[in-house]
């Protein structure tokens, strides 16, 4: 009802006509009968009545099919009917039903055309579906006449050929499977075969393979397996690229690398490779240091194996030392030269290993093969410096774990030795200046240093109290390059090489290290014992080189042909100490032969054992400050105490004499008095030196200082017969010039290996102190003048001499004689004592030189002390003193003869006028008091007036004063 409602809604507009066709028969309840049509057409239609009327309807109506009209109608009827009021309420039912059956009938109206659309619809349905059946009925004719035509077998045969084609390929499948669960076989075959690239290459393979068949169930497993055996393969790889840390092989690593390349982790093997390079080094040094405790330990207890690195090193002896050492470095530089020949591996063979790139991908492949051989290069780059440095604080951490301080002096420069061939193999491998290790074995060359100077000197001046002062005979051509100790300066070596081992050309030394043994042995392979194949041989038998050269030195010196080869070559002028750059003339070589007391000798160096101990420590302290540059100037500092100690112990052995000293002839220059002072003040512990003396100084002051040495009782200085012991003051004298000259000659050296800052201390050295050691022959050499000659007798014999006589004399006086005659003696004397002991040319000049000045100022002293002279006295001492020049210049070839105008000018003082000689007074200042006054003593009477002698007495006093 609901439905006719809602349709009689929408059709409200159409006439009852047409909606009664549309009325569908179900929805048509109830027919009206055909006096209600009767009536409903007579009835003048209005549809808005109707729809009015039907718009009356109650809904309730319209609710459901279900709907109980009559029992609905029935019960709404009140209790008490009008008859009336039922009749009008039926009659407005009727209304309403009329109104809805025409809506009804309407609509029905309406919906015939369709209807009878549809019905023609449904004809046509119906034909197509016979005509259907039709064909179905034919088809399966057909096909009845299909399965007679073609048998059954035909079909078979076709049906199983294609089941074959399905097991061919099935058969196929199953063979892959079951070489792809076979591969585990191959693959730790090539493992052990070390063909890395292989196995991966081999694993991704059967992994591909394995994505390729995964719809089998079987291969899920197999798959998950690979996964397993390719992290397996990882980690062998992993391993064989830390073998790559010790021992480098081309072969190895370049599979080991494209292995690495096929995973796809180039970066990663490097980042590992460092961890393995540093990995390496700790325990590489952590095992050889515990391998030499344990030895030394003489067992294998663990708890040496549960100690830190640092702990470890504090237990090894001083004998392993030096081993565990080498082996050390040997270690160290077995990593780092595989490091070395990694970087130049990636150098030479990367670009030809490279896989190439699909052309696909070309751009893109390029650039990550780029960023990885980048990324690797300054991966390389930056390790260096980690790597040296870890190698550094290894090597640091061994050196200042033992004290070196009690080390023997080779053992010490062994170990000094191979930390600059460390330092050096840094230097090439990163550029590094090594400050660690430079640091640590400057603490422990100082400490070392100063122990062993201190020892050393305190075995100095034992050696000089037990020196005899003999002369120690080395050959004519004798060089301190002879010496081992100094063999470094005689070749051309980088000063961090070691001193055992040099480079024999200049090709070699420009290859560097790593260069030099990369194919094998090791730069830290020496021995600390072994010595050079060539021997020294310095000393000359018996004191003389060869029989020829002990002949020579007798022979007739008419020609330069006789000349011995020495005289012409290695004569040097012993004051500078410089080879003359002009040639010799024969006269000249003549002179010095006859003046030169050395000829059997041929000309050999002067020194002994002690200067040649000196020489020798020099030449190792110059071993160590060669090698380590930071304390050179404390090891010169050294060297130049060692100078300081023997110039001090000559100087107090045989030139310190006050007595000679303050004769006001400046033997001693103000500057060797100067050193001296120094040298006793900085160097002389006088608290040990002198028995009462205070203790004034700190106890650490004292331990740098030394006591005076004390003369040995074998030598004997007062003998006259000796001459007072001149050949040890020879001996002695001239070995400190010839130390000093090798002083001189070393001066290059010391000053290229010098701070800049302590240069001038260098300086001040040389021109202070080793330029004063030849200073020391005039006060030595003026002792043993003093002595040779009796002067005091001379004095006797020119009292007794009559100076006021009346005419002039031809002979001159016995004392001239008697002088003379001293002279002669003197000269025997030093022709005897030049048969053991070479005396060079300027040590006899000085000889004479000071003999000759104190025999003229004892002249001067004797003509001094006459009473009584005439104008002939004067004559006569013209004449004495004529006649002793004359037979003195036969004695000697010094010239001019010293102090001779001193000598004269006295003499001829004598004829001075009073003006004159008050001019002359104040002019020569060099006489002395009592000599002036003496002078115009005797010239009182003659052409001296009272009163002019008291004036020039006073104006002697006058010039006195000042020296007073």
């Amino acid at each position: 009802m609901q439905k006719i409602k809602s349709l009689m809604t929408r059709q409200g507009s159409k006439s009852p006509q047409d909606s009664f066709h549309d009325l569908s028969p179900i929805e048509n309840l109830r027919t009206p009968t055909k006096e209600e049509l009767r009536e409903l057409r007579e009835r003048a239609t209005d549809p808005q009545a109707q729809q009015e009327l039907i718009n009356s309807i109650e809904d309730i109506y319209f609710s459901s099919d279900s709907f109980d009209i009559v029992k609905y109608e029935l019960e709404k009827l009140p209790p008490v009917l009008n008859l009336q009021e039922v009749e009008e309420y039926r009659d407005k039912l009727k209304h309403q039903q009329a109104a809805v059956s025409k809506k009804v009938a309407d609509l029905i109206l309406e919906k015939q055309p369709a209807y009878v659309k549809e019905l023609e619809r449904v004809t046509s349905l119906q034909t197509g579906l016979q005509l259907a059946a039709v064909i179905c009925t034919n088809g399966r004719r057909h096909l009845n006449v299909a399965k007679e035509g073609f048998t059954q077998a035909s079909l078979g045969l076709l049906a199983n050929q294609r089941k074959r084609q399905q097991l061919i390929g099935l058969l196929k499948s199953l063979r892959t499977i079951k070489t792809l669960q076979r591969t585990d076989v191959r693959l730790s075959e090539m493992l052990e075969e070390e063909d890395y690239p292989g196995a991966i290459q081999l694993c991704l393979e059967c992994q591909k393979a394995a994505s390729t068949f995964r719809h089998y169930s079987c291969i899920s497993e197999l798959n998950s397996k690979l996964q397993d055996t390719l992290e397996q393969i990882e980690e062998q790889l992993d391993v064989a690229l830390s073998k790559i840390c010790k021992n480098f092989d081309v072969a190895h690593y370049t599979k080991v690398h494209q292995a690495y390349r096929l995973l796809g982790k180039t970066q990663t093997a490097m980042d590992q490779l460092h961890m393995h390079f540093t990995q390496a080094i700790h325990n590489t040094v952590f095992q050889v240091v515990l391998g030499y405790v344990e030895l030394c330990a003489g067992n294998t207890d663990t708890k040496f194996q549960k100690l830190p690195y640092k702990d470890l090193c504090m237990h090894i002896t001083s004998d392993s030392y030096i081993p565990c050492l080498t082996d050390l470095c040997k270690a160290l530089w077995e990593v780092m030269l595989s490091y070395f020949r990694t970087m130049e591996w990636h150098e030479k063979y990367e670009r030809e290993i490279a896989p190439p790139t699909p052309d696909m991908n070309n751009v893109s492949g390029t650039e990550d093969t780029n960023f990885d051989r980048s990324y690797i290069k300054k991966k390389l780059e930056h390790g260096l410096s980690r790597i040296w440095q870890d190698v550094q604080l290894k090597v640091k951490t061994y050196l200042l774990g033992t004290d070196m301080s009690n080390f023997k002096y080779d053992d010490f420069i062994f170990v000094l030795d191979i930390v600059s061939r460390l330092m050096q193999v840094g230097e090439e491998f990163c550029g590094s200046k090594s400050e660690a290790l430079q640091e640590s074995i400057r603490k422990q060359s100082v400490n070392y240093f100063k122990n062993y100077h201190r020892t050393r000197l305190e075995e100095l001046r034992m050696f000089l109290e037990n020196e005899t002062w003999e002369l120690c005979p080395v050959k004519s051509s004798f060089s301190i390059l002879q010496l081992h100790e100094f063999k470094c300066l005689g070749q051309s070596r980088s000063p961090s090489m070691s001193p055992s081992k040099q480079t024999s050309s200049a090709e070699s030394a420009a290859v560097s290290l790593f260069e030099q043994y990369t194919n094998g042995g090791n730069p830290f392979e020496i021995q600390a014992a072994v010595k050079d194949d060539d021997t020294e041989d310095v000393l000359a038998a018996n004191g003389y080189e060869s029989d020829e050269l002990e002949k020579s030195a007798y022979q007739e010196y008419d020609s330069d042909s006789d000349v011995p080869e020495e005289l012409k070559r290695d004569y040097i002028d012993e004051q500078t100490g410089d080879v003359p750059t002009k040639s010799v003339s024969r006269e000249t070589l003549r002179s010095r032969k006859r003046s030169d007391y050395s000829l059997n000798k041929a000309n050999a160096p002067i020194l002994t054992n002690t200067t040649l101990n000196v020489i020798r420590l020099v030449g190792k302290y110059m071993q160590m400050m060669t090698i380590l540059k930071p304390i050179a100037f404390d090891v010169i500092h050294c060297m130049s105490q060692l100078f300081d100690y023997y110039l001090y112990a000559v100087y107090t052995f045989f030139g310190r004499n006050d007595a000679y000293e303050s004769t006001g002839l400046g033997l001693s220059s103000s500057r060797l008095r100067t050193t001296l002072n120094r040298i006793q003040e900085s160097l002389i512990d006088m608290e040990v030196s002198g028995e009462n003396a205070v203790s004034l100084v700190s106890s650490e002051e004292r331990k740098e200082k030394v006591p005076s040495p004390h003369l040995s009782h074998m030598v004997i200085l007062t003998n006259s017969s000796t001459l007072y012991g001149l050949s040890e003051r020879v001996v002695a004298t001239e070995s400190l010039v010839f130390l000093a000259e090798q002083f001189e000659f070393l001066q290059t050296h010391l000053d290229s290996v010098m701070p800049a800052a302590k240069k001038p201390f260098l300086q001040q050295f040389y021109s202070q102190t080793v330029s004063t050691a030849s200073e020391l022959r005039k006060p030595i050499y003026w002792i043993v003048a003093a002595k040779a000659i009796d002067y005091e007798q001379l004095l006797l014999l020119m009292a007794n001499v009559k100076w006021d006589v009346k005419e002039i004399m031809s002979q001159h006086n016995l004392y001239v004689d008697a002088l003379l005659k001293e002279f002669e003696q003197f000269n025997k004397k030093l022709s005897e004592l030049s048969k053991h002991v070479r005396i060079p040319l300027p040590v006899s000049n000085i000889l004479w030189e000071h003999c000759i000045r104190l025999a003229n100022r004892t002249l001067v002293e004797g003509y001094a002390n006459v009473k009584k002279c005439s104008n002939e006295g004067r004559a006569l001492m013209q004449l004495d003193y004529q006649q002793f020049l004359m037979k003195l210049e036969k004695l000697t070839d010094i010239r001019p003869i010293p102090d001779k105008e001193f000598v004269e000018t006295y003499i001829k003082a004598y004829y001075l006028t009073e003006n004159d000689m008050e001019r002359w007074i104040k002019e020569h200042r060099e006489y002395s008091t009592k000599q002036l006054t003496n002078l115009v003593n005797v010239c009182l009477g003659s052409h001296i007036n009272k009163k002019a002698r008291q004036k020039l007495l006073a104006a002697i006093d006058d010039t006195d004063r000042p020296k007073r």
